[in-house]
């Protein structure tokens, strides 16, 4: 069987669209256990997107265990018997309640990451969120660039705790999450809700730098707080 692969519509967040592309050439068999997928540069210049997109498309599927990545080699399509038991479709996210379910789910998870981030983080760790918060406030902030970084911020941040485990779960989330991201876009004024979220997120990398776990947990959970209400979600906080 040969993979389908075509230029991709814009009217979601492209990496997730892509890596949802991928995962079902490889669930209907067009990819096989063992294939190696195409290079970022022949995927980008496929989908017709950045080399960027195609980078959080592969790790997207790395974090849902479909593949792995082999350094200077390249992205390697995983048997049944290595892949996670974790995938949720996004298309599963369009129904409201798994959504919010989803979302709740990141407050005990992020809070968490935070306080252990600030007790743990090193200089490389600060760099990756520095970097990340330098492309959420670049000039490509109000474009799909902006989300991606947004992304990449709360990678970092969960590397940062220097748990795996947090890297592995929070990853996966925060690809699904884009979601919510767009759609906080979508639904206010697009200034508004950028430089809101940008506040929150340098308010938490402000607090991890302290190296006080309660007031990173603190920014996180205002943070959360701020995100699911501009989704106008109804979250149980406590």
């Amino acid at each position: 069987m040969t993979a389908d692969f075509s230029e991709i519509r814009r009217n979601e967040h492209l990496p997730a669209r892509i890596a949802s592309h991928i995962g079902r050439e490889i669930a209907e068999g067009r990819i096989s256990p063992g294939d190696r997928l195409p290079t970022e540069h022949l995927l980008a210049k496929t989908f017709g997107v950045s080399r960027s997109v195609v980078r959080e498309a592969i790790a997207q599927l790395r974090n849902e265990g479909l593949v792995e990545t082999r350094q200077g080699v390249g992205a390697f399509v995983l048997g049944p018997q290595g892949r996670g038991s974790i995938r949720i479709e996004q298309t599963a996210l369009r129904d409201p309640e798994t959504f919010r379910s989803l979302f709740q789910l990141r407050m005990p998870l992020e809070i968490e990451a935070a306080g252990l981030a600030a007790i743990h983080h090193d200089d490389t760790d600060l760099k990756k969120l520095d970097d990340a918060l330098a492309r959420m406030t670049g000039a490509e902030k109000w474009t799909d660039q902006g989300i991606v970084a947004d992304l990449a911020f709360h990678r970092a941040l969960a590397t940062a705790t220097h748990n795996e485990y947090f890297l592995l779960f929070i990853g996966f989330i925060a690809e699904r999450i884009s979601l919510a991201i767009n759609a906080a876009r979508a639904a206010a004024i697009l200034e508004e809700i950028v430089e809101a979220t940008i506040a929150e997120h340098v308010a938490i990398r402000d607090a991890m730098v302290t190296r006080d776990p309660m007031l990173a947990r603190a920014a996180m959970r205002s943070h959360l707080i701020g995100a699911a209400a501009r989704l106008e979600l109804t979250l149980d906080i406590f």
